[in-house]
């Protein structure tokens, strides 16, 4: 690895950033941008259903991430074809489409009707392959067989919610599974030849700076290839939105520096082969209570990063 502040700097993962960006990873393996186009199935949760519990975790609203243009549409193909329409007005040097199941946990149920939902998004002549978000308790070794053999013939990666790597926190945000679930659930789905990712949640409720920072440890523990970072928003209509306003003194919530801090903390700590996908939520301002970050910009946050890690004279796994 070369530390010098140059153009030429190249680290571990072959690029200048100063992290593994997923993003530039995918480009640099299919010789172009992999673009996620969004899908609302016919899918809920045990946490929501009854299974485990009522109400979903306390921090959960799907509105949160659901792209518009997947509202009103049944049909996957329809959601798909309206998705690709604006997708590729918005990103005309795409190298590759990928469907995404991202709201609830796609793969709460049979294996056939997985079968049939992941079928319908394959059939489209626009899809090369599949993001699945899920719950580690929501997952079979059968369906796992299943995407293994996708896995052959298509892109799949399938994302784990971790949210955290410490049980009290998991049962204060009502989630319904341990930490040991997720470690479960990660090795029995490794080594079958598609992505395997995890998503952190930062600033939940119970959890200090400090005990936040050591879930890295944990995490490097794991095989996964991707994690997806996350900070605490507020949102209406969950439980923790009640909870801000009875008591808002339980939460800290982050404010813009402070988690580009933080997060490059972690990134610090983290191994340096796991590529990084998200730095940052982006919850709709129509939905959000707090924190406000004023109106910036995703990318213009991620350049932020950037640019206070190379200030900082560091990259990810420099600390490990």
């Amino acid at each position: 690895m070369i530390h010098e502040q140059t153009e030429e700097v190249a680290y571990a993962w072959g690029h200048s950033k100063r992290y593994n960006s997923q993003s530039v990873y995918l480009k640099n393996t299919y010789g172009g941008r992999v673009q996620k186009v969004s899908i609302a199935a016919d899918f809920t949760c045990p946490n929501r259903d009854g299974s485990l519990g009522w109400g979903g975790c306390t921090f959960c609203n799907n509105e949160s991430f659901i792209p518009s243009y997947t509202k009103g549409l049944d049909s996957i193909t329809a959601q798909l074809d309206k998705g690709l329409t604006f997708l590729k007005k918005r990103y005309k040097r795409s190298a590759m489409f990928v469907g995404y199941f991202q709201s609830y946990s796609n793969t709460y149920g049979s294996l056939e009707k997985i079968k049939e939902i992941y079928q319908e998004a394959l059939a489209h002549p626009d899809i090369s392959g599949l993001v699945i978000g899920t719950r580690p308790d929501c997952i079979t070794n059968e369906q796992l067989d299943y995407l293994q053999e996708l896995a052959k013939t298509h892109y799949i990666d399938l994302e784990f919610g971790i949210e955290a790597t410490q049980d009290a926190v998991l049962e204060t945000i009502n989630r319904g599974h341990d930490f040991a679930t997720s470690v479960d659930a990660i090795h029995r789905a490794a080594g079958r030849g598609f992505e395997l990712g995890a998503h952190m949640l930062f600033g939940l409720p119970n959890q200090s700076r400090e005990a936040m920072l050591a879930q890295v440890h944990d995490i490097n523990r794991l095989p996964i290839n991707t994690i997806k970072f996350h900070q605490l928003q507020i949102v209406k209509g969950t439980i923790m939105a009640k909870q801000y306003k009875t008591d808002p003194t339980q939460f800290h919530l982050f404010d813009q520096e402070e988690y580009i801090e933080f997060v490059i903390d972690f990134m610090e700590r983290l191994r340096p082969d796991i590529t990084v996908q998200r730095l940052f939520s982006e919850a709709p301002p129509s939905i959000k209570i707090a924190p406000h970050w004023g109106n910036a910009r995703m990318d213009v946050l991620q350049q932020k990063v950037e640019e206070r890690m190379e200030e900082r004279d560091t990259w990810q796994g420099k600390l490990l």
